[in-house]
């Protein structure tokens, strides 16, 4: 072993990450004296070694093919831990992740405009003469906006009874719907039949008859929609009024203004919105 004789003492200075027994101390070398480097882990080829931030030009790490070069990076590794980026990533070609990928935002304008934010919103397009594709099917849970309208729900109810103005109806509901009401319309439209009243005094007549109701959406039935006959004389309308009760019409007749008194011997005919 090489013997070192010095005319001063010899100091060792610590840097970081490299220590030093008997670091920073002068050594008189009149004794033999021991003198320990360590550089804080085991940096021997089978073995992993950490490093808190590497800055160069050129690191080339053979095994895994992982180059750094000019401030890029080029051939693959593996990363088992946490890798941290302080500025942006920039990816040449695919980035392919076989697990979850956490971000704050996501934008894309290479070839689209595309924004997925941290609260769960996102916008497609920036313009609109956009035009968004979707193949298959798409759920919606919520509320969606079309031109200022928006749209809660697609009903199939098809008697449309809600009236909502935020829902769209199916094909199914609006044919149901048209079907039963024109059904029910024309069926009140055709209702038109002819009864002999009884007398009942000189202002009343009787009908054993029920006036027909109208549908949903047309006006109530009304002395309108008859037309009375005195011994087959026209009688005029703005002098009558009639009354359902039970299973008779009663024909009230404003004497006065229609210029006679009802007799028992007088024919009225009825005919109009009876149910039969």
């Amino acid at each position: 072993m090489a013997r070192f004789i010095l005319r001063q003492p010899i100091r060792f200075v610590e840097g970081t990450g490299f220590t030093i027994d008997n670091g920073n101390e002068d050594i008189v070398l009149r004794d033999n004296t021991t003198v320990t480097f360590n550089i804080g882990q085991d940096v021997s080829t089978n073995q992993n070694v950490i490093f808190n931030a590497v800055t160069s030009s050129l690191l080339d790490i053979n095994d895994s093919t992982l180059r750094f070069t000019d401030s890029s990076i080029s051939g693959s590794t593996s990363i088992t831990a946490d890798f941290v980026i302080s500025n942006n990533l920039i990816a040449q070609q695919n980035i392919t992740v076989a697990g979850q990928i956490t971000a704050e935002e996501f934008l894309s304008d290479f070839s689209q405009s595309t924004t997925i934010f941290k609260s769960g919103s996102t916008q497609f397009g920036d313009t609109g003469d956009d035009v968004h594709g979707i193949t298959g099917s798409l759920s919606v849970s919520g509320s969606f906006s079309s031109d200022g309208f928006t749209i809660t729900e697609i009903s199939n109810d098809t008697a449309l009874t809600d009236g909502s103005s935020e829902a769209v109806i199916t094909e199914n509901a609006l044919k149901t719907y048209l079907t039963t009401e024109t059904e029910a319309f024309q069926a009140y439209l055709r209702k038109s039949f002819a009864h002999t009243g009884s007398f009942v005094n000189s202002s009343t007549s009787s009908f054993t008859a029920v006036t027909a109701s109208a549908p949903s959406g047309i006006a109530t039935t009304t002395v309108e929609d008859f037309m009375f006959f005195n011994n087959g004389a026209f009688m005029e309308t703005d002098a009558l009024t009639i009354q359902q009760s039970g299973s008779k019409m009663f024909l009230l007749v404003n004497t006065n203004s229609i210029g006679y008194d009802l007799a028992n011997s007088d024919e009225i005919v009825a005919f109009g919105k009876f149910n039969s």
